[in-house]
């Protein structure tokens, strides 16, 4: 998930959790007016922003930060869609937005995981995540983080992934089923057309080697009326391409490196410009919460003009730094 720093201000959010019996007070401000979106077929209003389950949903609590404080602060704000998965913090993201559900359950559309492919193991899954969850149902529960060398084959066995999928959205243990990855944007196509899924997770932002996900993921999508939600909106889990982050480059897919970084605020628009439905990024604080429901609700998706200006930008920015490396060596 992406996301450490924005750069706007919003409304305050005070929070006085008590322990369980206790009553508990909450000081809400006017939910700012962040857009609602179509979530492709499924004919639901998601908000256009969306809390991450990593970054800070996946530690514990320690007595100067409580997650469960940032969910709890996303639906004050006017946030209504959760997502999360169990290889977050090996359980714990599900843990600490369980906190919340077990309260505020009929406020947020929750979105799911397994990373498992075959039926016993998402069926062993999604009974955990519940459990940790604190609920007795998903809204999407999604086959995650599709390889680009995927079996599809194995996937839609009488013992693959999708037969359990299905079977929990006939139970209605889900509404939806989904499909997230990163690593490669010909394996999300290839899976997009193979399958009748409601909903694709995937990579968009202003780097060079994200801009085939724009090319190959997005019409695939919209040829099935998908809905189509943004991750590594700034570059993964370390933010990188947002400035005031430090730029890392740990050699993992998983991460883009930010030889060229953008205002945080304009990364959240940019992905908001394209024709998705909603950017899922990871926060750290409370105080990142408010600026990036700020850039997301008072300021309006970039155009396509402006688009090409901050991907030419930050591309030049990359030859920069290449030409650099160049002539040191």
């Amino acid at each position: 998930m992406a996301g450490i720093v924005a750069a706007a201000a919003a409304g305050t959010v005070r929070v006085r959790a008590g322990l369980a019996g206790e009553s508990s007070e909450r000081e809400k401000p006017a939910k700012p007016a962040i857009p609602r979106r179509l979530l492709g077929k499924t004919g639901v209003q998601v908000s256009a922003l969306v809390l991450g389950g990593f970054v800070a949903m996946k530690e514990p609590p320690t007595a100067k930060f409580d997650p469960a404080e940032l969910a709890n602060a996303a639906l004050d704000a006017g946030i209504n869609y959760f997502d999360t998965a169990p290889a977050y913090g090996n359980g714990q993201s599900e843990r600490n937005f369980g906190q919340v559900l077990a309260a505020r359950r009929k406020e947020v559309f929750v979105a799911g995981k397994t990373g498992s492919r075959s039926y016993e193991g998402a069926m062993r899954d999604v009974e955990a995540s519940l459990k940790r969850l604190r609920t007795d149902h998903l809204d999407l529960l999604q086959v995650h983080g599709t390889k680009a060398d995927e079996d599809f084959a194995k996937w839609d066995k009488l013992d693959g992934v999708l037969k359990a999928l299905y079977k929990l959205r006939d139970e209605k243990v889900t509404r939806f089923i989904g499909v997230t990855g990163h690593e490669s944007a010909e394996a999300m196509r290839r899976a997009i057309e193979l399958f009748d899924f409601d909903t694709v997770l995937t990579t968009f932002n202003p780097t060079v080697r994200r801009r085939s996900f724009q090319e190959l993921v997005i019409r695939a999508a919209h040829s099935k009326k998908m809905g189509i939600l943004a991750i590594k909106v700034m570059g993964g889990g370390y933010g990188s391409l947002a400035i005031g982050n430090p730029i890392k480059n740990d050699g993992v897919s998983y991460h883009d490196e930010a030889p060229g970084q953008a205002e945080a605020e304009l990364l959240i628009r940019y992905v908001l410009g394209l024709p998705i439905c909603a950017a899922v990024v990871g926060m750290g604080s409370l105080e990142q919460l408010r600026l990036n429901v700020a850039a997301a609700s008072t300021k309006p998706p970039l155009t396509a003009e402006q688009r090409k200006a901050l991907e030419q930008r930050m591309a030049k920015e990359e030859s920069e730094q290449e030409s650099s490396l160049r002539v040191d060596l």
